[in-house]
């Protein structure tokens, strides 16, 4: 049965009690506040349990829509401090999967590190997802904090950095390489440079890439409840 016929004999039962409270307020206008605060609450009472709770997935998305809102302010007015903190890892060795400067970083680990670090803001782990995060814009929209993307594997959207100015970014390139700067310019980054994206708290990531992140952020509060 749908929401809106269990509602109907309610709203009917309302009406009439409405009817009733009309007449006696019109005899006993001093009750007008008392009674029309009684009859709120209990109408607000009866939508409660009709109406169905937010399913996970509407729950996940309206938590990225909350955090989503402060990224733009907080990339803009923390960008010093981002690059700051990406620079502090540079010399740290490229490694395949891993997620601590400790053990290595790869290329969207770093990324991905430096913004946990920094902002608290949790990117997706892979660079193609992160290709998918706020709005694209174009190589002359550069500001320090965006985010640059390249096609080095005949993929694209392969490799991801983050721009600090000036025409450079930082990144983890490659096996046997670490955390570095290079120049947009450069032939080879030039030539394989796929775009980029400012983080202002859109997304157009599909539910399951949504929904790992939202288990993501479950496990650290998990784990930051442990310590």
């Amino acid at each position: 049965m749908s929401i809106q016929k269990d509602l109907a004999p309610n709203f009917a039962n309302s009406l009439a009690i409405a009817l009733l409270i009309a007449c006696a307020l019109a005899m006993h206008p001093v009750l007008a506040a008392d009674t029309a605060t009684d009859v709120a609450k209990e109408s607000a009472s009866e939508m409660a349990k009709e109406t169905p709770k937010e399913t996970m997935f509407q729950a996940g998305k309206s938590y990225f829509a909350r955090v989503s809102d402060r990224l733009a302010d907080s990339v803009t007015g923390k960008s010093d401090e981002l690059i700051n903190r990406a620079m502090e890892v540079i010399g740290v060795r490229y490694r395949w999967d891993a997620e601590l400067p400790q053990s290595g970083l790869d290329g969207s680990s770093f990324v991905g590190y430096v913004f946990k670090d920094k902002l608290g803001f949790l990117l997706p782990r892979k660079s193609t997802q992160m290709s998918r995060v706020g709005k694209p814009i174009t190589r002359e929209e550069l500001q320090p904090g965006d985010l640059v993307f390249f096609n080095t594997m005949r993929l694209t959207f392969s490799h991801v950095g983050i721009y600090v100015g000036d025409n450079k970014f930082i990144h983890s390139p490659s096996k046997g390489t670490s955390v570095r700067v290079d120049d947009l310019g450069s032939l080879y980054w030039d030539k394989r440079f796929d775009g980029a994206r400012r983080l202002d708290g859109s997304d157009n990531l599909g539910d399951a890439e949504r929904q790992e992140l939202l288990n993501e952020v479950n496990k650290l509060k998990r784990k930051s409840r442990s310590l």
